[in-house]
């Protein structure tokens, strides 16, 4: 993790602290001043700032246009790209369009697939999965080659990014492996899927460690608040790929109604509070899903505010 990298995310990390990134959701119509709302929010208590890429499948403003716009506020956009959508002619398009603007951050994912979206019937692309993603745009960076061959000057000097979920089955130690490759193919950062069952998440970072991954990579620990038990119990039984133990139920349910989302932000700072214990662990990803204006008051009882400055 070079000092001299343009990504401030990426000197953070390099400068022993805890990073903090948080995302934000575009809208689904062309009103950009839902984006810089949202970026003002919460601008001074987060290093990066990632855009979602038509999440689960639906359709809103692109990933690009938006990191554009928050670079264009001066703030520091993390840009997500799927597979599901673009052929390899389109990805590295857009790569060397995002790092035309100075967009170094880069998370690469392969997408939830279209029939989870409001657009079933489309035809998803997938020419390439999220690994495959990771080696390009390292080629790209590292060699200025494009997948065709093509060789070129001007670098983009993206800090690339990829997710990881340890819940996912089969196992734990699966999980740890198929980050491991993500490593393998060049990722430098993660940013996990939601963490409740902490236990679980201790498990793989354990493994993670004594595989000496974390030297390797950074892994940032996916934090999203609960709003209600209903949210609570939606994640427990709805939603693939997170675990939500039933203590954590029972404890949002257990308070009143008009109370259930103070005790979500309390538990958010807990996990947090233990989680900087866990060796590997280098940040954190607050995840409020359309709840930004929480995220100041989780960073600030964290104890991560103020962020540190980096030249």
């Amino acid at each position: 993790m070079s000092a001299e990298t343009p990504s401030k995310l990426q000197k953070i990390i390099a400068s022993g602290a805890f990073a903090v990134t948080s995302e934000v959701g575009p809208p689904r119509s062309a009103d950009g001043a839902v984006i810089e709302k949202k970026g003002n929010l919460i601008k001074d208590y987060v290093d990066a700032i990632n855009v979602t890429d038509n999440q689960t499948s639906v359709c809103r403003v692109c990933s690009l246009a938006c990191c554009i716009r928050l670079k264009l506020m001066g703030l520091e956009p993390v840009l997500q790209m799927v597979t599901r959508d673009r052929n390899r002619i389109a990805l590295q398009s857009d790569i060397l369009g995002a790092a035309s603007f100075g967009i170094n951050n880069m998370l690469c994912l392969t997408g939830d697939h279209q029939h989870f979206g409001d657009h079933a019937t489309a035809a998803n692309v997938f020419d390439l999965d999220s690994i495959q993603l990771i080696q390009t745009v390292k080629m790209m960076r590292d060699e200025g080659r494009l997948l065709g061959g093509f060789e070129f000057e001007v670098r983009p000097q993206m800090f690339i990014g990829a997710a990881a979920n340890p819940f996912a089955g089969p196992n734990v130690a699966m999980r740890a492996s198929r980050l491991a490759k993500k490593v393998a193919a060049g990722v430098q950062f993660v940013q996990t899927q939601c963490i409740y069952n902490l236990d679980t998440f201790k498990e793989f970072m354990k493994i993670i460690v004594d595989r000496g991954l974390h030297e390797k990579v950074a892994v940032l620990a996916g934090i999203t608040p609960m709003k209600n038990v209903g949210m609570a119990k939606y994640m427990q039984k709805r939603v693939p790929g997170i675990d939500v133990p039933d203590d954590i139920v029972r404890r949002i349910g257990g308070v009143p109604k008009e109370k259930q989302a103070e005790e979500g932000l309390n538990l958010a700072v807990e996990q947090i509070q233990e989680l900087k214990e866990v060796p590997g662990v280098r940040g954190f990803h607050i995840m409020a899903i359309e709840w930004e204006e929480k995220v100041p008051g989780i960073v600030e009882r964290a104890g991560l505010y103020p962020r540190p400055q980096v030249g």
